[in-house]
């Protein structure tokens, strides 16, 4: 724990990986803690808000590939098995939460690991349903990289904008005021992006 607030106090580039990947795994830990702050900082000039947004991007990444190798390696049996253990539960695991991340698996195929990202409760679990189901690794990292990077683009803007409008201490706080409205956001500008890709797509075949 002194590490983890030892990576919050001192946050740059490599921390921010670091906690990313421990957020994107089985491990709890909220981005909305690390991104934020990471921005205001860039914000204040003392890092890059394009570096801080591609350095949460790839830890989301690394953590993924976490769940999605074990997952995918060890099967099905061992997940369930694992939740229910007393470190599962440490790490807030749940059979609850599993079958609820398989069902969202199931209902919106490979594009929950993309959309996904955006959902709480579901963020940090949906690379494992993806690993049992062996879904291709290159489509899987891709729309990973693609949901978090909507995802810290969203919260670093937050963590951005509130410079110079928030003092460091209150920062959390102001955060937390916003957090209903982050999955809502992230979707709709998924939504957005697919529009795009479907107009621009027709302009090119017209």
């Amino acid at each position: 724990m002194e590490i983890l607030q030892w990576c919050l106090d001192n946050l740059n580039y490599w921390t921010v990986l670091l906690l990313m990947t421990i957020e994107s795994s089985f491990i709890p830990f909220p981005s909305e803690i690390v991104v934020p702050p990471a921005a205001y900082k860039a914000a204040a000039g003392e890092l890059n808000v394009v570096g801080v947004v591609a350095s949460a991007s790839c830890g989301a990444i690394l953590g993924a590939l976490i769940n999605y190798i074990l997952a995918r390696t060890l099967g099905r049996t061992f997940v369930y098995w694992f939740v229910e253990t007393k470190f599962g539960h440490l790490c807030m695991l749940s059979k609850e939460k599993m079958e609820h991340a398989e069902e969202y698996f199931r209902e919106h195929g490979v594009s929950s690991t993309l959309i996904g990202r955006m959902v709480p409760a579901v963020r940090q679990l949906i690379s494992i349903p993806a690993g049992l189901s062996k879904m291709a690794l290159h489509t899987f990292v891709l729309f990973t990289f693609l949901g978090a990077f909507v995802w810290n683009s969203i919260l670093a803007a937050i963590g951005y904008g509130l410079h110079g409008v928030v003092p460091k201490d209150q920062l959390a706080t102001a955060v937390a005021q916003y957090k209903p409205y982050l999955a809502a956001g992230g979707i709709l500008l998924f939504v957005c992006f697919v529009a795009y890709l479907v107009i621009q797509s027709r302009k090119k075949s017209n």
